[in-house]
Formats: structure tokens, C-alpha cells, sequence
């Protein structure tokens, strides 16, 4: 191993640079080991079929799944096998990774699942739990932005940095558990963009670079230009639940949640909670309880229209810097 990467409270050691990670000086600590393109030796290591236990129902070009997800004979191993030829093995103790791709791809393409749901559950598997959510920071806290896909998570994110709040994660947002509060571990200095946000936020989709050649995503680079970053962790004072954009609005609505409301919409945004053992689960519930009963959450519904996207973000970040100077309060008598 010769590259180092901190992403998500961990540390990565990978035989090559991946891209949008800041490259560390080496070191013989770490608590992932990363290969790439290696997959010989998971060829001879792994000969043995899997027992498949996870299949998307959406399919790749291919007209395979989009994902299959399996554990190998020795229980020891999971596999990815993307629909699109990437794949990894990932141990079950989340320390090991092994990853490869089709000729015609590139390391771009692969770290687009390896940084995003193979990270998610390597997460998961050392007992992290982790909310599908982008974060940014507010009064030096972490707040988090939560929604099912295209309630614009990573828009509303991208639009905040435009406006001079750091981002802190984007995605993915990893809890560190401290028992008396929740940390959100630093992702990585990267929005990713579909194209129709890109125009709404830049005015031109061609205003920010594709991820990769392959696709038409979009990433902001954060720790430019005034897009900042929060490259150390930071406490989770509260979660906004984001609903779809309403076109009879003129302003946004944010209203509490509380008790099973609140940890049912955490529930419904925990990242790859389709494939939690009973284990995983029961860690995920425990943190949501306490979530539900410490933070404060709250349901936004946001008007549509692209100016409104800036008045969205300076509203929650209003309504949080109200609501985390009376979260003791609130969480007193949540309890």
C-alpha cells in the first residue's frame, strides 16, 4: 500500500491515489486496506459461487441488475457485482476491499460506488451508522439533510456553499457515536451534481466538470472559490427531513417532528439499510432512538423555483440556529 486517505473517520491505505481525496503522508496505520485492481488474487481466493442475498430491482444496460450482493461460502466475504462489470469484496470486518472494473472503465467510474454504497457498508459492518443525507455546517455544528432521491439533498448542500456555509459530507453522513452527542465524520471535498442542478445553481451545466467521461453527473469541488469544506468533525445538532418541492408556495415550511414520526422518517434515510443483518439493525435503532430523543427534526417543504433554492437554505439555517440553542430543552422533553 503507498497512498493514504482520511474519509469518513476512516483511514485508507490504497495502492493508488483515489480521485477527490486528499492524499496523506503514508502510514503504516490504517483501518482499511484498499486494492485495486487486484482481482486475481480474489480469483483465487474467492473461487467459490456466492449465496446472493440482495438483487435491485432496476436494471443496467446490460439487462442485468443493477446490483447483486452476496456473502461467499466461508460467511467471511461479501461481494458487489454491479450490473455495469464493477465489482469488490469487502470482509466482514470491514477491513479489507478489493475492487475491479471493465477495461473500458475508468478509476472515476469505480470510486463512484467505492466512496459512496461500498463505503456505506463498510461503515455499517464496523458499526457505524449512517444517515443518506448530505451535511453542512451552521454556528461551527453540523446540521444534516435528509430526503428520499429527488428531494435535492445534494443541490440544497451545493446551494449552501454557495451562500458561505461549509459542506462537511455529501451523501453519505457517517455518526460518530459519543454516547452524550453524534459526530458527523468529514466526507470528502466534493458535491455531486446532476446536470439540471448544476444549471439551477451555475446557470450552464458545463459550468462544473462531470465526474467521470462515462457520465453526465457533476461535481462541485469544495476548499475553492468560497465553496468551503469542514474537514474535522463536528457535533449533530439537527437533521431536516427534505419533502418534494411544492409549486403553491412562496416560502418554505419547517415544522417538528417528534417521536415515532421522527424516527420513522430517520428510519426511511439510513444508507444501505437494505442490506443490514439483524445486528446492523439493532445498532441502527438503538442510534436512531437516541437521535430521535437528543436532536431536534425537522420536515421542510420547499418551494419550487430555482431562486428559491438560496432562500431555502438561509431559512434552515435560520430555523437552526433557533432551534439548537433550545435543544436541551426540546430534548428534555421529548424524553
Amino acid at each position: 500500500m503507498s497512498v493514504s486517505h482520511t474519509v469518513y473517520g476512516l483511514q485508507l491505505a490504497t495502492n493508488r491515489a483515489l480521485p477527490g481525496l486528499s492524499v496523506q503522508l503514508d502510514s503504516n496505520l490504517s483501518d482499511v486496506q484498499i486494492w485495486l485492481k487486484e482481482w486475481a488474487t480474489v480469483s483465487s481466493r474467492f473461487p467459490d459461487p456466492l449465496e446472493i442475498f440482495y438483487t435491485s430491482s432496476d436494471m443496467a444496460a446490460s439487462g442485468q441488475p443493477n446490483l447483486r450482493v452476496g456473502l461467499f461460502p466461508s460467511g467471511e466475504h461479501f461481494g458487489f457485482f454491479y450490473g455495469d462489470g464493477a465489482r469488490f469484496v469487502v470482509d466482514r470486518h470491514g477491513c479489507d476491499v478489493w475492487a475491479d472494473w471493465r477495461e473500458d472503465y475508468s478509476l472515476e467510474d469505480a470510486c463512484t460506488y467505492l466512496l459512496g454504497p461500498v463505503m456505506g457498508f463498510v461503515l455499517r459492518l464496523r458499526g457505524v451508522v449512517c444517515l443518506h443525507a448530505s451535511a453542512v455546517v451552521v454556528d461551527d455544528n453540523a446540521i444534516a439533510l435528509a430526503g428520499l432521491p429527488g428531494t435535492g439533498k445534494s443541490t440544497t448542500a451545493a446551494a449552501f456553499a454557495c451562500v458561505g456555509y461549509p459542506v462537511i459530507s455529501d451523501d453519505v453522513v457517517a455518526l460518530a457515536d459519543r454516547g452524550e452527542q453524534f459526530l458527523v465524520q468529514p466526507g470528502y471535498p466534493r458535491v455531486n451534481l446532476w446536470p439540471d442542478s448544476v444549471r439551477t445553481l451555475f446557470g450552464s451545466q458545463d459550468a462544473l466538470p462531470r465526474i467521470t467521461p462515462t457520465w453526465d453527473k457533476r461535481y462541485l469541488t469544495l476548499g475553492e472559490n468560497g465553496h468551503g469544506f469542514a474537514s474535522s468533525p463536528l457535533p449533530l445538532e439537527a437533521i431536516y427531513i427534505l419533502d418534494s418541492r411544492d409549486e403553491t408556495l412562496a416560502a418554505p415550511i419547517i415544522e417538528e417532528l417528534s417521536g415515532k414520526e421522527a424516527f420513522m422518517a430517520l428510519a426511511a434515510n439510513t444508507y444501505v439499510n437494505y442490506l443490514l443483518d439483524q445486528d446492523m439493525l439493532r445498532t441502527e435503532f438503538d442510534v436512531l432512538g437516541r437521535l430521535v430523543s437528543e436532536i431536534p427534526v425537522r420536515r421542510v417543504c420547499p418551494p419550487a423555483g430555482s431562486p428559491a433554492i438560496f432562500n431555502l437554505c438561509e431559512a434552515i439555517a435560520a430555523d437552526a440556529k433557533r432551534v439548537m440553542t433550545r435543544a436541551p430543552a426540546t430534548a428534555a422533553a421529548v424524553r
